[in-house]
Parts: C-alpha cells; sequence; structure tokens
C-alpha cells in the first residue's frame, strides 16, 4: 500500500527533526530549474502570480534567493518534519515510535509543486510554490505540464500491480497524478461531518483526517481495503451506504 498527501504551506525549519536518517529528493534537477525560473521573478511578481501578501511575497523571494541544489542536514530539514498544515497535525509525526518511521518513509508520498514528490525523509528548503501555480518553464505553461508524467511514472515504478494506492491529496494536487495514467488500483477517502442535520465536506477537519489516516494505517499495518474500513479516530465510522468502488466514506 502507498499514499499519497498533498504538502502545507506552513513551515518548520526552526524545530530540528527527531531523527538523524534522511533521504534526498527523487527530482532535484526539476526542482533546480523551477528555482531558476523562481529567483528571476520580484517579490512583487510572486505576490500576484502565487495571490499572497506583499510580506509573503517578500519572505518567498529570499527563500528563492537561498535556495542550494546541494541538500544536506545543514541547509534543509526532512520533508514529514518541515510542513506543519492540517494534515501533518493529524499525522504527529514527532509522537511516532521509530520503528515506524522506515515504515512511513516506504509507504508515505508528499506530492509537491516544487519537488514533485517526496518522501517523508527527504530533505527539502524552506518553498512556496502550489501545484495549481500557473508557472511558464520553457514549453511548459503551468505545472501540471512541467511534471507531465514523471510523478504518475514513479508511482508505477514503484508499485506492485495489485498493491493498493490511497489518495489523501487534495483535488489540486491529485491532477498531478491522474488516475488514467496510473497502473494500480485508488482509492480515495471522504471524510464528512454532521451539520444542521446533513454531511458536509468541513475542511479543516477532512484535512486533519487525512493525516489521522495516514497514521491509522503506519500504526496498525493496514494493507487491505477492509482493515483500512475499520478506521475509527476520532470519532469518524466507515459509511457502506455512501461508499463507491473508489470512494470510502467516514462520518461522525
Amino acid at each position: 500500500m502507498k499514499i499519497i498527501i498533498s504538502p502545507a504551506k506552513s513551515l518548520d525549519f526552526e524545530t530540528k527533526a527527531n531523527t538523524k536518517e534522511y533521504t534526498q529528493p527523487r527530482f532535484l534537477e526539476h526542482s533546480e530549474k523551477l528555482n531558476k525560473k523562481l529567483k528571476t521573478l520580484s517579490k512583487k511578481k510572486l505576490s500576484d502570480l502565487m495571490k499572497i501578501s506583499d510580506d509573503l511575497g517578500a519572505l518567498n523571494y529570499e527563500r528563492n534567493q537561498n535556495w542550494n541544489p546541494i541538500f544536506t542536514p545543514e541547509n534543509a530539514k526532512q520533508a514529514a518534519y518541515s510542513f506543519t498544515g492540517e494534515v501533518f497535525r493529524g499525522l504527529d509525526i514527532t509522537s511516532l515510535e521509530n520503528d515506524k518511521i522506515p515504515v512511513l518513509n516506504d509507504k508515505l508520498r508528499i506530492l509537491s509543486g516544487l519537488y514533485g514528490i517526496l518522501r517523508p525523509l527527504d530533505l527539502i528548503q524552506p518553498y512556496r510554490l502550489e501545484m495549481g501555480t500557473k508557472l511558464k518553464v520553457g514549453r511548459a505553461d503551468n505545472l501540471y505540464k512541467f511534471w507531465g508524467n514523471l510523478l504518475s511514472d514513479s508511482l508505477n515504478e514503484e508499485m506492485e500491480e495489485e498493491e493498493l494506492l490511497i489518495n489523501l491529496a487534495s483535488t489540486e494536487y491529485f491532477k498531478a497524478v491522474p488516475k488514467k495514467a496510473l497502473n494500480t488500483s485508488m482509492i480515495t477517502p471522504v471524510f464528512k461531518d454532521l451539520k444542521n442535520g446533513q454531511y458536509k465536506t468541513i475542511m479543516t477537519y477532512a484535512k486533519k483526517a487525512r493525516g489521522l489516516m495516514v497514521r491509522y494505517i503506519i500504526d496498525n499495518n493496514i494493507e487491505t481495503l477492509d482493515d483500512l474500513k475499520g478506521f475509527n479516530v476520532e470519532g469518524y465510522a466507515y459509511s457502506e451506504s455512501m461508499s463507491s468502488e473508489n470512494e470510502l466514506f467516514f462520518t461522525r
């Protein structure tokens, strides 16, 4: 079983990871091409391109200028310890048992606008580049075209024919790995909360639930669809009536 998730905009590069183990991103040459393009953009152009404040534009301008293609533990940090959004709060990697870290590194993949696809222990440097950004690089008008089939090919190379792919990524990021390009079965869990008599997707809760499910899979050595249906963290329960062949619904 492999799992894909989205990255987070919020980062923590001040707190040290509680592991010395690390790996290198697979597509650093591609990341360097993207960074070379980003380095040519002014603070104002970055703000306009990413639809962010002037302060964030200035911060990411500095990040782009300081980005170094040679990654070491001194200038970079493991990806799963760097992202701090709701998904990663749900995962809570800092409380994961040490013997589970290699399992997480084997199963989990983090999609990224700048790095393409990351393992949890892959080193990254601070950045902001959402997959939906319309950044023109060479002949590619946007990041989806820039990455092309590289990300789906990478997953196909890693996975056995009958292996399950659990899609816990957002729509924006999963568009970079189209289902038709995959050689394996894909399941998308959906999380809904009961509000005003109706089940609705509340994005903050749904994002955290994605991280909780990653943690559940790792903690419980989940390998089958039936085992995944047993997810029952923080009040969620599997809804057979709402689920379909490719989507598993969990409600609370």
